[in-house]
């Protein structure tokens, strides 16, 4: 199977005409990590023309890469998006050499070009603005300066720590609690330009380790790296019932049906994930056989990532546990050690879930599989990966249908890549 790329592209004219630039990225579409960058301020041009450069950029950076890879193309840009999808004409004398130029630089079949809104694609535009900026000051853009990753990495983290706020109110009705971000350290910076790459050009070696932490880390190959996916909604998800393993093992609503039909199409148009495990819960076999039939993937059922049995509490909201066992919910809360009456505590979850991880990752070394599981799975691999306390369960947002990401290292450690995504949804 091909490796796949994400180029964005973005480009900006002050004037239209007037002074401008471009700005590319390369990210790989599993964890989001910066490949490659790319900007330049190239003189006097138009908004069009700045765009198709950052385009032309992005693509001889992936090319650079790997020339066999599967590339997917977002811009913000309609103009540029339709006609290098061939649904518009090329009029303008100054596009067509352009994206004559872009076309060449991998066959057509390895190319796919999508529209995504402005604010998406910020990354790419701070690059573009970068190198406008240093135009201006009679310099060129110098990797080394750019914080374009970091501000493209402080945006989502905003978006992240709203979406959590929001939730805070309903933390501990339903395993669900808004808190505190995760912050995820960014790839180190790396000094010079491999042979191969253009001009301008910021790239890292995508079979070299990233950074894990703060320190910089040995090449220990290619990590596995689970993709952890929330079950769609069941009618019990929107009344904040407690729902484990332990109950009527409800099926997905109608609602989320559509949701998994609309992470399917996500992690399709990503074409990352090589394996399925699902846990043995009804809404979960669902979800997974909905992400299955488009990926083309058969399903393993892994008995450790069922959900927590939450015992006499199973099909109960929070405030009929605090109203029934009051003092039973009061110790639940006050330690993982708790179990709810005739059910399972967080302590015994953690350690079925450690296990299972281990059993995954010895199966599925260097390979990015998608975990189709529960609140408290998803929370507990989370939460080991970050060496974070029990109480973290607690403060963590995890929405239906959600996206999580952790890459695991062949040293033992771990890198959170994603949480709580659910941007496919919006559509």
């Amino acid at each position: 199977m091909p490796r796949e790329f994400v180029v964005e592209a973005d480009g900006g004219s002050r004037g239209n005409p007037g002074p401008a630039g471009y700005g590319a990225v390369v990210l790989d579409p599993a964890t989001g990590e910066t490949l490659a960058e790319a900007a330049e301020h190239i003189g006097v041009a138009t908004n069009n023309v700045a765009e198709y450069k950052g385009l032309i950029a992005g693509l001889r950076a992936a090319y650079a890469l790997d020339p066999e890879a599967a590339i997917h193309v977002r811009m913000d840009s309609k103009l540029v998006v339709e006609q290098m999808s061939g649904r518009w004409k090329i009029k303008h004398p100054d596009m067509k050499p352009l994206a004559a130029e872009a076309a060449r630089i991998f066959p057509a079949e390895q190319v796919t070009y999508q529209w995504i809104p402005r604010e998406q694609n910020k990354h790419a535009d701070r690059l573009a603005n970068e190198a406008m900026d240093a135009g201006k000051r009679g310099e060129r853009w110098e990797p080394s300066r750019s914080t374009a990753e970091f501000a493209a990495r402080d945006a989502e983290a905003a978006r992240v720590v709203g979406d959590a706020a929001a939730g805070a109110a309903r933390a501990r009705a339903a395993l669900s609690g808004g808190g505190a971000p995760v912050a995820v350290a960014p790839a180190a910076e790396r000094a010079g330009t491999p042979s191969g790459v253009p001009a301008g050009v910021r790239a890292g070696d995508p079979t070299e380790t990233p950074t894990v932490g703060w320190g910089a880390s040995a090449d220990l190959g290619t990590p596995a790296t689970f993709v952890l996916l929330r079950h769609g909604e069941t009618p019990l998800t929107p009344e904040k019932r407690f729902s484990g393993s332990g109950g009527s093992d409800p099926s997905l609503s109608a609602v989320g049906l559509r949701q998994a039909e609309a992470v399917a199409s996500a992690l399709a148009a990503r074409g990352t994930i090589e394996e399925i495990v699902s846990s043995p819960l009804k809404r979960c076999r669902e979800t997974a056989e909905a992400v299955a039939v488009r990926l083309n993937l058969g399903v393993r059922i892994e008995e450790g990532l069922r959900e927590t049995d939450f015992g006499a509490w199973e099909g109960l909201t929070y405030a009929e546990v605090r109203e029934r066992y009051g003092d039973d919910l009061t110790a639940w809360l006050a330690s993982p050690k708790v179990a709810p009456p005739g059910g399972e505590s967080f302590a015994t979850v953690t350690r079925r879930v450690s296990a299972t991880r281990d059993k995954l990752l010895a199966t599925y070394a260097g390979r990015t599989v998608l975990l189709v599981t529960h609140v408290t799975p998803v929370k507990t691999l989370v939460r080991l990966a970050l060496g974070a306390p029990p109480e973290s369960l607690f403060r963590m947002e995890l929405s239906a249908a959600s996206l999580s990401a952790v890459a695991y290292y062949a040293d033992g450690n771990a890198s959170v890549r994603l949480l709580n995504d659910t941007s496919h949804l919006r559509g």
